[in-house]
C-alpha cells in the first residue's frame, strides 16, 4: 500500500475537519478555477503541515492535467495522497471527500443560487442589463480563445483553409439552427481527408 517516497502521518479528526475547512475557504478564492489556488494548497499541505511531499503535490497536478476530465481532479488526488500517507484506502477516500466537498460546495452552491435568482428575476431591468452587458464580453472571450488556439496554424500560405473553415463555421452557427456537432463532424471529415 505504501508508495516510494510516501510519508507516514497520523491525522486526528480535527485534522480532517481542518482539511475540509481549508478547501472550503479556498473555494471562495478560486475565481480562476481551483488551479489558481495551488500556491496556497502547496503552502498548507507541503510546507505548513507536511502532509504531502513536493513530488506528491506536483504529481497530483500533472496526472490530473494529463488525464481526460475536469481540471478539478487534482484536488481529489491531493486528498487521496493525504489519506494514503495517513495509512489506508479508507483514509484516502476520506481525504478525497474532504478536499472535493470543501472546494466544490461553496462555488457550486453560489452558482446554483445565482442562476435560480437570475431566472426568477429575469424580468428585472438590472438582470437584463447584466445579461446584455455580459454578451459582448463572452463573445470576445470566445473569439480570443479561437485566435489563441488558431495561432498554432499561423502560416497564411498553407493554413488559410483552416481559417476559412473557422469563419464559415462561425457564420453557420450564427445564422442557422444547425447543431454544432454536425459542424464538428464535418470539420473532422475534412481533416481526415487532408483538405484542411
Amino acid at each position: 500500500m505504501s508508495t516510494p517516497g510516501a510519508l507516514h502521518i497520523v491525522l486526528a479528526w480535527h485534522d480532517w475537519l481542518d482539511l475540509f475547512w481549508h478547501y472550503f475557504l479556498l473555494s471562495f478564492m478560486s475565481v480562476g478555477g481551483a488551479i489558481s489556488t495551488t500556491a496556497e494548497m502547496h503552502r498548507y499541505l507541503v510546507e505548513d503541515h507536511g502532509w504531502l511531499t513536493q513530488a506528491q503535490f506536483s504529481e497530483s497536478i500533472a496526472i490530473a492535467q494529463a488525464a481526460p476530465g475536469p481540471n478539478i481532479l487534482f484536488v481529489a488526488l491531493m486528498g487521496w495522497n493525504v489519506g494514503l500517507n495517513a495509512g489506508s484506502y479508507a483514509a484516502a477516500a476520506l481525504g478525497v471527500l474532504c478536499t472535493m466537498t470543501g472546494i466544490m460546495l461553496p462555488s457550486s452552491s453560489i452558482t446554483i443560487l445565482a442562476a435560480a435568482w437570475g431566472h426568477r428575476n429575469r424580468d428585472l431591468r438590472a438582470v437584463r442589463a447584466f445579461k446584455q452587458g455580459m454578451t459582448p464580453l463572452v463573445i470576445a472571450l470566445l473569439i480570443s480563445t479561437g485566435i489563441v488556439l488558431g495561432a498554432v496554424n499561423w502560416r497564411a500560405a498553407t493554413d488559410w483553409p483552416l481559417w476559412a473553415l473557422s469563419a464559415a463555421a462561425g457564420l453557420v452557427i450564427w445564422r442557422t439552427r444547425l447543431h454544432l456537432l454536425w459542424l464538428l463532424a464535418a470539420g473532422a471529415l475534412l481533416g481526415w481527408f487532408g483538405l484542411v
